[in-house]
């Protein structure tokens, strides 16, 4: 039997920290159960310190752009998760009717200091996305299983 993915936007307003980095665990913890897509509402380019977090987790890079939302205005997803209020209020409404998840993250790329205390907010960022999506990786697939 062949089922089909879950297929996950993560949304933010930038797609340069939180939404790059949602998506990027989701993919490596969640293999081939997920389709995984991040985008920002006025996407900025990838932030320096979310590639090196990603990569001193083992994460490649590669192949992650930033993303503007309207490249995904007409797809179909199971889930848009928006990772921050202001994506959160202007998100659209896509087709198909996804199940619509808020989680607010603060912005690692909004802190200011030295490169370390940088770093260390995302580095935050990283180990609460990895806890959250975990958490999620469970109930997605329980709840694909039930349908």
């Amino acid at each position: 039997m062949n089922v089909r993915p879950i297929r996950v936007l993560f949304l933010c307003t930038g797609n340069s920290a939180r939404s790059i980095i949602a998506e990027a665990v989701l993919r490596s913890a969640g293999k081939d159960a997920f389709e995984v897509h991040s985008a920002g509402t006025e996407p900025k380019g990838i932030n320096p310190f979310t590639v090196k977090v990603l990569q001193q987790d083992g994460i490649d890079m590669d192949n992650f752009r930033s993303k503007s939302l309207n490249e995904y205005l007409e797809q179909r997803f199971d889930y848009v998760i928006t990772v921050c209020d202001r994506a959160a209020e202007r998100c659209p409404v896509f087709p198909g009717d996804p199940q619509r998840i808020h989680w607010s993250f603060p912005d690692p790329a909004a802190v200011e200091g030295t490169d370390v205390v940088k770093l260390a907010a995302f580095q935050t960022t990283l180990r609460e996305m990895r806890q959250r999506i975990s958490l999620f990786i469970q109930v997605a697939l329980r709840t694909a299983a039930s349908v």
